[in-house]
């Protein structure tokens, strides 16, 4: 019998987008927004919470704000967790803060990181509906196929605790509960998904 696997979900910590759009209501074209000196706090404030758990693996967004998060929160970890880019759980494409970089882009930005499975275009770019900014929105039923697909994902993976750090909308499809910025919920992957 396989041994259950242990998920711990972090979201990222304040964006510059999330501190514009909170004090605006507008979306403020913060495209693959930035963690503020507030979001690069609280992911060094995860840390501690982090720190006592055995990761073998932490999956991470390609989106720049999880990956900065991840970095502050499991920088120095006891356990040297791998660290994984996986597109699967980048956030649902409805904002101008979803929309990515490229992959070489990124790996410029972060050559410590393996990139180099990403297609240079890894978020949604197919025409569809526009936002203000003419950028494509991800239609719903690619997001809610790209939800399941991350828990087969997940399910299929031999380590056996990891931490996926990841996006508000995505985790709450994911589990059920919106997270705030660097809050934690655990995954069962046994249970049935929460939200349809």
């Amino acid at each position: 019998m396989r041994e259950t696997t242990r998920i711990v979900c972090l979201r990222h910590g304040e964006s510059t987008f999330n501190a514009a759009h909170r004090a605006t209501g507008i979306d403020p074209d913060h495209r693959d927004a930035r963690l503020t000196p507030k979001g690069e706090a609280q992911a060094r404030a995860a840390a501690a919470a982090l720190r006592d758990i055995p990761f073998d693996l932490v999956v991470v967004s390609p989106l720049t704000r999880a990956i900065q998060t991840a970095a502050l929160a499991f920088e120095g970890h006891p356990s040297e967790p791998r660290i994984l880019v996986e597109v699967l759980h980048r956030e649902c494409q409805e904002s101008s803060c979803d929309v990515g970089r490229a992959a070489s882009e990124l790996a410029a930005d972060f050559p410590h990181l393996d990139i180099g499975h990403l297609p240079e275009v890894w978020w949604h770019a197919e025409d569809g509906a526009e936002t203000t900014f003419g950028l494509p929105i991800e239609p719903r039923h690619l997001f809610d196929d790209r939800v399941v697909a991350f828990r087969e994902w997940l399910r299929a993976r031999p380590e056996r605790t990891i931490a996926v750090v990841g996006h508000g909308t995505f985790f709450y499809h994911l589990t059920g509960t919106f997270l705030e910025n660097c809050a934690t919920i655990e995954l069962d992957l046994d249970a049935e998904p929460a939200v349809a």
